[in-house]
């Protein structure tokens, strides 16, 4: 099996972000995705151990159960649940491979991925529902009208491209999106 082991050898098979991809990564939130967090009733946390394993959990509350302290601080209130006090679902080792073989059963309207990430199990257990249940995810009475957040090229020129036109963008990308490029 082909390991892709540093970022040498994965920038070699997918190529390095544009720059208006790189633009969008900002050190604080600004009034966009401010917005975008007050309103979310779910969210999902991912930690790493010291040894490495990392771990992703459901959290879900009300909208605004996620406090902004300040524009690089956020407090997510810790819920009763299975009392193990960590995030972990499925624990173990993770390695990028990029073999065509391992991957061509994951194929989707005739496009293979590149890469994968082949996660060798130590730990698995079922995810406490409350999450889900406090978040009240599925109610459709609960649910945001898309007008009222802000766009991706709204959100890409207020991290930094004051030039982007925000309305080209998004309608470009949802073109884009529309015929299926880059979605696999």
């Amino acid at each position: 099996m082909a390991v892709v082991g540093d970022e040498g050898a994965l920038r070699e098979l997918i190529g390095s972000p544009t720059e208006l991809v790189q633009q969008k990564i900002a050190d604080r939130l600004n009034e966009l995705t401010r917005q975008f967090v007050e309103r979310s009733p779910f969210v999902c946390v991912a930690t790493a151990s010291p040894g490495g394993g990392l771990d992703v959990s459901p959290r879900g509350d009300p909208a605004g159960f996620v406090r902004i302290l300040d524009e690089r601080t956020l407090l997510l209130p810790e819920r009763p649940g299975n009392k193990l006090a960590d995030t972990f679902r499925i624990n173990g080792t993770a390695t990028i491979v990029d073999d065509p073989e391992l991957l061509a059963p994951c194929a989707v309207d005739g496009k293979t991925p590149k890469l994968g990430i082949l996660v060798t199990v130590a730990e698995a257990y079922t995810q406490c529902s409350k999450a889900l249940i406090r978040s009240d995810l599925w109610n459709p009475e609960k649910h945001i009208e898309r007008s009222e957040l802000p766009s991706s090229g709204e959100i890409l020129r207020a991290v930094g491209n004051a030039e982007l036109d925000a309305e080209r963008y998004d309608r470009e990308r949802a073109e884009r999106y529309a015929r299926g490029d880059g979605l696999y």
